[in-house]
């Protein structure tokens, strides 16, 4: 492959599919053209010439002249159709779609041992920053701790504005939708789903641990107010949303949740629709890798460095996943967390380990206390919108940490 001028059927022609056109139009060392690609409404007017396009699947997909299929659509479940056909066919395959890869991780790890086939999705996890190839490269012997950040541009930005111009969420929402950094239907982005299912492609890369998206906690901002917000302030500190994942022997937690952060936290600095991911391992402490987490040109840049790297044969090897050292996933973790409430009866005091502090006032009630994980996931917390939750802090060394379930998936080669 890398010997030939890679030939491209695209899938999607929306923000990502033309920001890959632009940077790949505008770089001069990837051996790559577009050969087709295949949109789902023909009428709409289009910045290249009508031949470049197709409404039939099969002139990309049965296409023997075309090596690598991208897939650039919203819709996840067409995606997953498209990806699997692809793969089976012996094309090489790239994806922005987080939610596609999530919810068929373990299935598309054995399509692609089965079939000889790479598939890449540097695009899918935080736009611009190459976080998935460092895990997988740089990262491929260190002992990780955690990996933890802000993985969502649309909601950070909506808090960079409450927090910086005292917007409320509504307002500030608005104004992210306007700007094209959130959708019509904002509720992956708001609700914690789509950190979650970036989460979800981490932990693989940099633990070797499959787990389902359902058994990931995912609590978003939309509960959020300026009551929570001044509490921030008065403790020097800002609310982010954050996607996190922390090992402790040889069990590994995973949540998404409103965290308060730290001046001293290098995240705290992170703004607007920007991203930020913070690396802790044994070997190299902690580092930071920030950038855009979205955006055309962004995450076109990232499905264009999966193009890059298939032009010399590059394919996740998923070095975690291969160790023997077997990791677990838990629900047994400790969180301290804040919660904001109206009314007392909405909130499940018997489910804390411990309550640190409490304030009541005429408009404004909160308590801080201990509570695991496993409480979190249940409906009467998650699904409860007469209250609002933020992480302060995570309990290190929990005490009740148990195995639950081996994650490792055996994948079955051809």
């Amino acid at each position: 492959m890398s010997n030939n001028i890679l030939k491209l059927g695209i899938f999607g022609f929306g923000c990502v599919g033309q920001g890959l056109h632009n940077v790949l139009s505008q770089t001069k060392g990837i051996n790559a053209s577009i050969e087709k690609i295949c949109i789902k409404h023909p009428d709409k007017e289009r910045s290249l010439p009508a031949s470049y396009f197709t409404t039939d699947p099969s002139d990309i997909l049965d296409n023997a002249d075309i090596d690598v299929v991208v897939e650039l659509i919203d819709d996840a479940e067409a995606a997953y159709h498209i990806v699997k056909s692809a793969l089976i066919k012996g094309k090489a395959v790239v994806s922005a779609n987080k939610k596609l890869i999530a919810e068929h991780l373990e299935e598309l790890l054995f399509l692609q041992s089965k079939y000889q086939t790479p598939l890449l999705y540097e695009g899918a996890v935080c736009g611009s920053i190459p976080i998935i190839r460092n895990l997988e490269e740089y990262y491929d012997n260190d002992l990780l701790n955690s990996v933890s950040g802000i993985f969502n541009g649309s909601t950070n930005y909506i808090l960079s504005k409450m927090k910086n111009e005292g917007l409320d969420f509504e307002v500030a929402l608005k104004e992210a939708q306007e700007k094209g950094f959130a959708e019509s239907d904002p509720t992956l982005d708001v609700g914690g789903f789509d950190p979650k299912y970036k989460l979800c492609i981490t932990l693989l890369h940099a633990f070797g641990l499959l787990v389902r998206p359902e058994n990931i906690l995912n609590i978003g901002i939309q509960n959020l107010n300026d009551q929570d917000v001044n509490y921030a302030n008065q403790n020097k500190q800002k609310i982010k949303l954050i996607a996190h994942g922390q090992k402790q022997g040889q069990n590994i937690s995973a949540f998404v949740l409103p965290t308060f952060i730290n001046p001293d936290n290098p995240l705290i600095n992170v703004h607007n629709e920007f991203n930020g991911i913070l690396v802790e391992s044994a070997f190299a402490n902690q580092q930071f890798f920030g950038g855009k987490g979205a955006g055309s040109d962004p995450t076109g840049s990232a499905v264009l460095s999966d193009i890059s790297a298939l032009t010399y044969g590059y394919k996740y090897e998923y070095k975690k996943l291969h160790q023997t050292t077997v990791v677990t996933y838990s629900t047994q973790q400790l969180l301290e967390v804040y919660v904001r409430y109206n009314d007392k009866n909405a909130v499940q005091w018997t489910d804390f380990e411990s309550i640190n502090q409490s304030f009541e006032s005429e408009d404004y009630n909160y308590v801080i206390g201990n509570i695991y994980l496993e409480q979190l996931l249940q409906e009467e917390w998650q699904l409860n919108d007469n209250i609002s939750i933020v992480l302060k802090a995570i309990v290190e060394d929990s005490p009740n940490i148990v195995q639950e379930k081996t994650n490792n998936a055996v994948v079955e080669t051809a």
